[in-house]
């Protein structure tokens, strides 16, 4: 009985000691700042690519930074399976348990030095089988006793009777030598780490010098990996390897990120109460997919909002167009964008190759969960969306990342420049970037230190006229009659207070003047029905009558209606009184449909636009300038003819922009 329980009260010890080694192990892995470089030789091994595979070697002091490797190529392929050759005594058993969760699989057995495997044939059997079967096999070739850094026969042997290739592995970290005999590397928390991968090696059995020729490899795997580790370089060559980069471009962000995951399930809910969530697609904030994932080529494009859907959509059907093989999962960020890509993508030769789904917040997990399930081959990202987690779990996979009509403000600039490194490790992850203009390229090429930038242009001057529906606009018409009508366009909160007060001072001059107002946010129709004394509202299908000055239009997709109704148009989110940061609008699209057009001071996210434009966009600054702009659109049309004449002219054709992204995107699926 005494016997019994002091068994008992050692497995117990055991059981405790295996979870501790487990959660500090999981804890220190998972906070080192990994950087990874992979020889371009080695990546179809390590990945499964194309069903290769080989056997993977590293000393056995980096045993405990094996499941860091790990972590970074499951993601990739998820059938990936990866099993350890591990020694069948108590270290070996106790090391095999620690790891077991990680679904990283141990083979009881070693290799003696003279090719025999301990444990039986049944270790090698079972190796064969599975690498035989697209698995990746791991050994330690100077395991389990040593000599430190010497590799004995059995490894070779072992690679030998395979006729695999062996892709040595060196790998390195903020870390304690333990006293054994091989001073294995214990991690130390919140540190930084490499790993580097060389070109495999074939192995032939009983040749001379081949131990040799695997030991070489090793150390000088091992070699850049500590001189990496020493001189921690955010950005270093390494003789032709791929470039090594730090996986998550800020630990910070990660770690806040995480932390505040349990809350935002109730901001949420709480978007979703204000319409800023559709109830039945919620869930897609958080990854969780409400389609299939397509089968063959997936091209995943993200448009933030409305503005960057309208832009985006002929670069995805142009692409499309090129690659009739690849399907393409289009993300938007808002409600509003979510509707127009339906609308569009309904009208689009290719409905059927287009999935949405809504971008999930950048929470490290939520991103995984996304990737997990839609393993795209390649993405574009839009403008100046950028979420740092999200694109280093990209990074992670091994996905190539492109940006275009990239922006970056000057606002931003001085943003970023108080973060340099984040910004740089963030934009090194892109394979290239279009900017949208020259300004925002010597921005980018800054901030990153050198990225490979262009073409350089603006899509917005590629997108087709605003779509509109000639039924509903003959009925509109013919509802209105012969009213003239003034359009503000997207208009944000606290703009609309001087909306009143030039709509009083115009409805001097022009009694019977028609003001439609189209939110940026239709959700926003109810408040501004009340601002204008209760105006009536076209998403409640109320029509103005003769003597209401103000017709709320809160309703989606239905700006090129308005466009095209109106003698002149306001751009919204451009007066000083806007709540939000301003910026402006796309001043492309009434500009394309010749219509007469005023903005605020605040453009800076269209600078290049509205300077383009010249002086086909007229700027106003208070509620008395916008009336009489308005009022001389009004009494003069030749002169607003004019005007929108000028704007339209000034827009500049780019057809060849379309064609070279396009060509690089479909170079990024065939990479």
């Amino acid at each position: 009985m005494v016997q019994q329980r002091s068994q008992q009260k050692q497995t117990l010890l055991g059981a405790t000691g295996v979870a501790v080694l487990r959660a500090y192990l999981a804890f220190t892995l998972r906070t080192t700042r990994w950087t990874v470089s992979i020889s371009p030789e080695a990546m179809p091994f390590l990945i499964g690519q194309d069903g290769k595979t080989a056997l993977v070697a590293f000393w056995h002091e980096i045993l405990p930074l094996s499941p860091a490797l790990w972590w970074w190529a499951e993601p990739q392929n998820p059938k990936l399976r990866l099993s350890v050759l591990i020694s069948r005594n108590r270290d070996g058993r106790m090391i095999a348990d620690i790891v077991a969760p990680w679904r990283i699989w141990s083979i009881a057995g070693s290799s003696d030095n003279k090719g025999k495997s301990k444990g039986g044939a049944s270790a090698f059997r079972r190796m064969r089988a599975l690498l035989n079967r697209g698995q990746i096999v791991a050994i330690t070739p100077d395991g389990p006793r040593g000599p430190r850094r010497v590799v004995q026969q059995g490894a070779v042997s072992l690679a030998g009777l395979t006729g695999l290739p062996v892709v040595p592995i060196g790998a390195s970290c903020s870390g304690i030598r333990v006293k054994t005999w091989d001073r294995m590397l214990l991690p130390l928390p919140f540190g930084k780490g490499h790993l580097v991968c060389g070109s495999p090696l074939t192995l032939v059995r009983h040749a001379a010098g081949e131990a040799a020729r695997l030991e070489s490899a090793l150390n000088e795997q091992m070699m850049q990996a500590e001189q990496n580790t020493q001189r921690s370089p955010a950005y270093q060559d390494t003789k032709g390897f791929l470039q090594p980069l730090d996986i998550m471009p800020s630990r910070l962000w990660y770690g806040l990120a995480t932390l505040l995951a349990p809350v935002l399930p109730f901001l949420l809910r709480w978007r979703q109460k204000r319409g800023k969530e559709l109830p039945t697609r919620v869930r897609e904030k958080m990854g969780f997919a409400s389609l299939r994932r397509p089968q063959g080529k997936l091209l995943w494009f993200h448009a933030a909002s409305v503005g960057e859907v309208l832009s985006l959509l002929p670069l995805v059907e142009n692409c499309l167009a090129h690659c009739p093989a690849c399907c393409v999962l289009l993300t938007t960020g808002t409600v509003t964008a979510a509707a127009l890509v339906k609308e569009r993508v309904q009208q689009s030769v290719f409905a059927a190759k287009i999935g949405h789904q809504f971008l999930p917040f950048d929470v490290p997990r939520w991103g995984t969960r996304f990737l997990n399930h839609w393993r795209p081959d390649a993405v574009v990202f839009t403008e100046s969306d950028l979420w740092p987690n999200l694109i280093g779990l990209c990074h992670k996979r091994t996905i190539p990342l492109s940006l275009v009509n990239g922006r970056m403000s000057d606002h931003s600039f001085k943003a970023w420049q108080k973060i340099p490194k984040v910004a740089q490790r963030m934009l090194e992850r892109f394979a290239w970037i279009a900017p949208r203009s020259d300004h925002d390229a010597a921005h980018f090429v800054q901030l990153s230190g050198g990225c490979s930038v262009g073409p350089v242009g603006d899509i917005k001057t590629l997108a087709q006229p605003l779509p509109v529906d000639w039924g509903q606009l003959a009925v509109v018409q013919e509802k209105i009659g012969e009213r003239p009508v003034f359009l503000a366009a997207s208009t944000h909160d606290g703009e609309e207070a001087e909306l009143v007060e030039a709509v009083a001072l115009l409805r001097r001059r022009h009694p019977t003047l028609l003001t439609v107002i189209v939110p940026r946010h239709p959700e926003r129709g109810a408040a501004l029905s009340a601002l204008f004394e209760c105006a009536p509202r076209r998403s409640c299908g109320q029509w103005p009558n003769a003597q209401d000055p103000v017709w709320v239009c809160d309703t989606l997709g239905e700006l090129g209606l308005f466009y095209r109704l109106a003698q002149c148009a306001f751009i919204g989110n451009s007066l000083q009184t806007v709540q939000t940061s301003g910026g402006g609008h796309n001043p492309f699209e009434p500009a394309r449909l010749k219509c007469p057009v005023a903005t605020g001071p605040r453009i800076q996210n269209f600078s290049q636009a509205f300077e383009q434009l010249g002086a086909g966009i007229v700027k106003v600054n208070t509620a008395q300038q916008l009336a009489a702009w308005v009022s001389d659109m009004l009494s003069k049309p030749e002169k607003a003819e004019q005007q929108a004449e000028c704007a339209y002219q000034k827009l500049e054709q780019q057809p060849e922009l379309l064609e070279t992204l396009t060509q690089k995107i479909v170079a990024l699926l065939v990479a």
